[in-house]
């Protein structure tokens, strides 16, 4: 596996999409620039009993990450420089939740990423919040769960909608599988952004009627309804 990189760098070399340096998609200096969030302020709704997020996704630097990630060139490798402000963010925090460090009953949680339709999933060859979770998953020492949740519809990208529309756009289109899974569990729930809530929300909803504890999302960053729009 290490020769195996070693071509690939040599024939595909990576350049930090902050300053173009080569040798990684993000740099130390420019993470460094990124701010990540030291403070925690509870979020909750009726399904989410928390929502994680370590950056705004108004940083011009946090923007092209994720939309490099999600929308072509599809670079798949950013999971892990991306998962890494997750982590930074829980290391940063004053009180860090119980999933995170092994404390105590961190054992009762498990991750889910919310879902890609097949359709999008074999345009991509990857669903970026299931690889953001394989990385958190690897370092919360949690199970990583991919056959509950799944995307049964297809739907219009949420980008292109608004709040109302979003919320329309989304309802009906998860379905539970393999519920012994997941009840009375505690939901770590995976993405990359949290804009309206319309997908976080519905994806909990479901999650909760089928028997979870409490479902708690994690993101790389959140964003206004305006925010995640792509400009062509």
């Amino acid at each position: 596996m290490e020769i195996k990189n070693f071509i690939l760098d040599l024939l595909f070399p990576k350049f930090c999409l902050g300053c173009q340096r080569e040798g990684s998609y993000l740099c130390e200096d420019c993470k460094a620039t990124l701010e990540i969030s030291e403070t925690h302020q509870k979020y909750k709704t009726k399904y989410l009993s928390d929502l994680y997020h370590p950056s705004s996704y108004q940083k011009s630097l946090i923007k092209n990450l994720i939309r490099s990630f999600k929308y072509e060139p599809f670079v798949k490798e950013l999971a892990k420089p991306l998962s890494s402000l997750i982590i930074d963010h829980f290391q940063l925090i004053d009180h860090p939740p119980p999933f995170f460090g092994g404390g105590p009953n961190f054992e009762d949680y498990i991750l889910i990423s919310v879902p890609l339709e097949k359709r999008k999933l074999k345009r991509r060859g990857f669903n970026q919040a299931e690889e953001l979770g394989k990385e958190l998953a690897k370092y919360f020492k949690i199970p990583l769960i991919s056959d509950c949740l799944i995307k049964i519809k297809e739907t219009q990208p949420q980008i292109d909608l608004s709040e109302e529309e979003r919320r329309e756009n989304i309802k009906g289109v998860f379905f539970i599988k393999n519920r012994e899974k997941i009840r009375e569990r505690k939901i770590l729930l995976i993405d990359d952004v949290y804009t309206t809530g319309s997908t976080m929300t519905e994806c909990a909803q479901i999650l909760k009627g089928a028997g979870a504890k409490e479902v708690i999302g994690i993101v790389v960053a959140r964003a206004s309804p305006t925010d995640d729009r792509l400009i062509i």
